[in-house]
């Protein structure tokens, strides 16, 4: 039922997925189909906060990668200048089928190194209080949580993040 390479016993229905993670921006069809979709499930999570939720998610013209399993978009996170010297992480998002596999983290990791290269030390997010595997997420990732900034600042839902990088 398997089959030796190199003293090594691999069992036949043992399958290896290919994760690529493309760097593009916010005109990228895939991010967009995906954006709708965590729309979607936004929604649903922020009930009669979404209007309020939905105006700070306009993506504009931001960074985003995406990242594909055979060729096809699974996930998607992106990046916006906040201030001098942070960069926020919005727009994360992975379809329910491809959840726990490690792509949200791969999708983090690509996030953070983008920001050093553009020359920023800091990452900030905003999460929801209802949204626990996000927040686990970001505390594997190493982010840790600061008192809610800007537009979330009194929100009871938000929980916001931020990381130094190096």
């Amino acid at each position: 039922m398997s089959q030796m390479c190199d003293q090594m016993v691999i069992p036949k229905s043992y399958i290896v997925r290919m994760i690529t993670l493309r760097r593009t921006d916010s005109t990228d069809t895939d991010f967009t189909s995906l954006v709708e979709l965590l729309d979607s499930e936004l929604r649903v999570l922020d009930g009669d906060e979404h209007v309020f939720y939905a105006q700070l998610n306009k993506t504009g013209h931001i960074d985003a990668v995406v990242a594909y399993i055979n060729e096809k978009p699974v996930a998607c996170g992106a990046l916006r200048p906040f201030s001098n010297d942070a960069m926020e992480l919005k727009r994360m998002y992975t379809r329910k089928e491809h959840r726990g596999k490690g792509i949200a983290s791969a999708i983090v990791a690509a996030l953070e190194t983008w920001t050093l290269e553009l020359g920023y030390k800091l990452c900030v997010l905003e999460t929801g209080k209802r949204q626990p595997d996000a927040i686990a997420l970001y505390k594997k990732a190493g982010f840790e949580m600061i008192p809610n900034y800007g537009h979330y600042k009194d929100v009871d839902n938000s929980v916001c993040f931020q990381k130094v990088l190096k």
